[in-house]
């Protein structure tokens, strides 16, 4: 396959060969290291950086997500394995004197947004997981991922569709990925918890602090932040915006599931890839942004 030349220093143009191949190779299950573009001592401030986001952006290859990492002062590009070479080339070519401040990350699979059949909290003809319980007032609701609230009536709570949980109150996706259900059914017990960790606040975290996720599908699994502020591109004009990063594994069915710390909620499944066998990157929704945009609280 005949690559074509990209701009910039010959130390960078080798290590962007080595991060296509190194994708290359892990699309047919060889492992590969992690590649720099260019694991050079050069620092870029945070005007260039922001404009590399938006250079990525503007791109639009579908299977890549992007955050600022300042103190590796890289933007760290997580592409998954439908990522072509060409695309590589795209991306590597517009960035173009930027293009040092790249940091390539590969992840397995396809990132996606985890949606799929089975049981949890239904709607129409797919499942995903409840978030967090939250109230307004004496109100209750819950919250769940956007892209699972987008084009849903009804919630329930079994795979026939007779439990009802309530109708879909709001829905922001793509850009925001959050949705809002009203509990209509006074039979239903929705207590302030994950699981038995009772939920007492919410807040932003912070890049290396641990964090559990709990989903319908795979359960409980912890890890750590590893990123703030991504932007995942989905594709077919899905992309989503200051999304929380992690080394968490997930499955399809467990998107809208909680993110949280101890008693803290932290953040709502949206998508990723890999696996739980094998691994994988995690984005969520900001619990906190949510909140705030229906007027609702955890307790």
């Amino acid at each position: 396959m005949r690559i074509k030349r990209t701009t910039g220093s010959g130390l960078a143009r080798r290590a962007w060969l080595l991060a296509m191949a190194s994708g290359l190779l892990a699309a047919v299950g060889l492992a590969v290291p992690q590649a720099n573009a260019q694991p050079s001592p050069t620092r870029y401030d945070d005007s260039v950086l922001t404009r590399l986001g938006d250079t990525v952006l503007a791109a639009d290859v579908a299977g890549t997500a992007w955050h600022i990492d300042r103190e590796a002062n890289r933007l760290v590009l997580t592409v998954d394995s439908t990522v072509s070479a060409a695309e590589f080339s795209r991306i590597w070519e517009a960035a173009g004197t930027d293009a040092g401040a790249l940091q390539i990350e590969h992840t397995p699979g396809k990132l996606t947004t985890l949606i799929s059949g089975g049981d949890a909290i239904y709607a129409n003809n797919w499942r995903c997981s409840l978030g967090f319980n939250v109230r307004s007032g004496a109100t209750f609701y819950f919250l769940t991922a956007g892209h699972c609230t987008n084009g849903a009536g009804t919630w329930y709570s079994n795979a026939q569709h007779t439990a009802v949980l309530g109708p879909t109150a709001g829905s922001s996706f793509p850009v925001n990925d959050y949705g809002l259900v009203r509990y209509s059914n006074l039979l239903v017990v929705n207590p302030g918890t994950v699981g038995s960790q009772d939920i007492t606040s919410a807040a932003d975290p912070l890049v290396g602090q641990s964090a559990c996720r709990r989903g319908s599908t795979t359960g409980i699994r912890c890890g750590s932040v590893t990123g703030l502020n991504a932007t995942v591109n989905y594709g077919g004009g899905n992309i989503v915006y200051g999304m929380i990063r992690t080394n968490i594994c997930a499955e399809p069915g467990d998107s809208g599931g909680s993110l949280y710390s101890g008693s803290t909620a932290l953040g709502l499944t949206s998508g990723g890839s890999g696996n739980c066998t094998t691994g994988g990157v995690t984005y969520y929704q900001p619990v906190v942004e949510a909140l705030n945009a229906y007027g609702v609280s955890v307790y």
